[in-house]
């Protein structure tokens, strides 16, 4: 009964998700898909943008984060938010300036073309990975309630879940995606309060009893002072947060490429303020809910998985009920697509720009090139998820970061040797220095632990983007009279 429930909700969900697109669609042409033509409203992308942030994995990572590293990930979080600031301030004025549809062109205005070609490679590299690994969460998930009772293999659950995303989202890509992540993030955020409060009408307990529950937890700790090897001190995580998120947000194209589609800088501003704060209270609820978790499930001596990404998963199919059943869904189903659609649209765009410059081609040639680019990386998307499912070994979020921290470091470098100086390196070496830095940074990790038994945490990013820097120091030649700023 429980798969063909959501089998339906999958329907219906997708058949609104259609129409959305019929509707948006209508007209598109490559200008509308990469920015919509500049006409999105800006609460309704910065609306839109939590759902895309939390994907899937925050959906089903995030509650189970207590039971092994209390509330700690908050710091990370509060390092988000003022994240979001330094976007709107420091990045988004020279993307408006430059009237920029990808933000790596400005590194082949700035640097010259081969340390263009580099940031771009890093992106579609860590996106594509990461995008897959967000949404490999959501297909395991299908394909163990659902598609594990008739047989059907998970290549072919995978290949049904890439499908659906590729109808809505190949006609007019960000200008269908503003509207369908809006109506995701509504659902998903509508789903998360749902579950929490059926499950403290399960513990009895009102909003008092739940501030009171999270309280007294042993698993409240938000903040680590004292302890300066730990992964969760507050200034490793506070600042990694920071960074992460001007990283993952500020120089990805799939991110910034929804700032863009809104008609003025200041307008894009208030997007980043809003979506920057709400980050807070979303994230604050997920991690709510996992303690209230596992104190239901000491309550009703239900055994706690071993996985932390199974907890939420685990209550929500097999202990709490239809009602969370149907919200548990519809969540996931929300912020995965909500994730891969946007993050699809993206990598069709920076590969179709950034690598085989497009804008250079006839309209109906471009066009021609961004529908093939856009089936192609769906295939990949399918590759990788089946990848990650052979290699996956530990938590999903953790691995993302991870990932970050190596290709996303020399992004974060090139950018601010580029923004914060006024030195000129030689271009042919910069693909060099880019794939150096993250090669040193892995041993520089091995050599601490092994020597002192010291771990990096995702304080990695920004080692990362000082070796980028540092190397760009070494091979530049001369200093710029002023710094190029006309439009690309």
């Amino acid at each position: 009964m429980n798969g063909i429930a959501i089998l339906v909700i999958l329907a219906i969900y997708f058949g609104v998700l259609m129409l959305i697109s019929f509707l948006t669609g209508r007209k598109s042409d490559n200008e509308a898909f990469f920015i919509g033509g500049k006409k999105s409203p800006w609460m309704l992308v910065a609306f839109g943008m939590i759902g895309t942030s939390i994907s899937g994995v925050t959906f089903v990572s995030v509650p189970g984060m207590p039971l092994s590293i209390d509330m700690t990930y908050m710091q990370t979080v509060l390092g988000f938010s003022l994240g979001y600031f330094v976007i709107a301030h420091v990045l988004l004025p020279l993307y408006y300036r430059l009237n920029l549809t990808s933000i790596y062109t400005y590194l082949d205005d700035r640097f010259g073309h081969k340390a263009y070609k580099t940031g771009a490679s890093f992106f579609l590299l860590s996106k594509i990975i990461g995008a897959a690994a967000r949404l490999y969460i959501v297909v395991l998930i299908l394909q163990r309630f659902v598609f594990d009772q008739w047989h059907i293999p998970f290549f072919i659950t995978s290949c049904l879940i890439i499908a659906m995303i590729w109808l809505y989202s190949h006609k007019s890509g960000i200008k269908t995606i503003v509207w369908t992540d809006a109506l995701q993030t509504f659902f998903l955020l509508g789903a998360l309060v749902m579950i929490i409060w059926q499950l403290m009408s399960r513990m009895q307990l009102d909003i008092t009893g739940v501030f009171e529950t999270v309280r007294h937890s042993e698993m409240s700790k938000i903040f680590v002072f004292d302890d300066w090897q730990s992964r969760q001190n507050f200034l490793k995580q506070f600042l990694s947060g920071i960074f992460i998120t001007i990283v993952m947000t500020g120089l990805d194209q799939d991110m910034m490429q929804k700032n863009l589609s809104i008609r003025t800088l200041k307008a894009s501003q208030k997007n980043m303020y809003f979506y920057g704060l709400a980050f807070i209270p979303v994230n604050l609820l997920f991690l709510t809910l996992g303690i209230l978790l596992i104190n239901y499930a000491h309550q009703t001596s239900i055994s706690i998985p071993l996985l932390s990404d199974e907890i939420l998963p685990l209550f929500a199919t097999q202990y709490l009920g239809t009602p969370v059943l149907i919200c548990f869904c519809i969540g996931i189903i929300a912020a995965a697509f909500s994730s891969a659609d946007s993050a699809l649209t993206a990598l069709t765009t920076s590969f179709c720009i950034d690598i085989l410059e497009v804008k250079s081609m006839p309209s109906h040639k471009a066009i021609l090139w961004r529908k093939r680019i856009h089936i192609l990386i769906s295939v990949l998307f399918v590759f990788i998820i089946l990848l990650i499912k052979v290699l996956n070994d530990k938590s999903i979020i953790d691995a993302i970061y991870t990932i970050a921290g190596y290709t996303y470091g020399p992004l974060l470098g090139l950018f601010a040797f580029g923004m914060f100086t006024r030195k000129q390196p030689i271009d042919r070496f910069i693909p060099f220095i880019a794939i150096l830095s993250p090669l040193l940074c892995y041993f520089t990790d091995r050599f601490c632990i092994l020597r002192f038994g010291y771990y990096f945490g995702y304080e990695l990013l920004i080692l990362n983007a000082f070796l980028t820097f540092t190397g760009l120091w070494v091979v530049s030649v001369k200093k710029l009279k002023k710094i190029s700023i006309h439009k690309v």
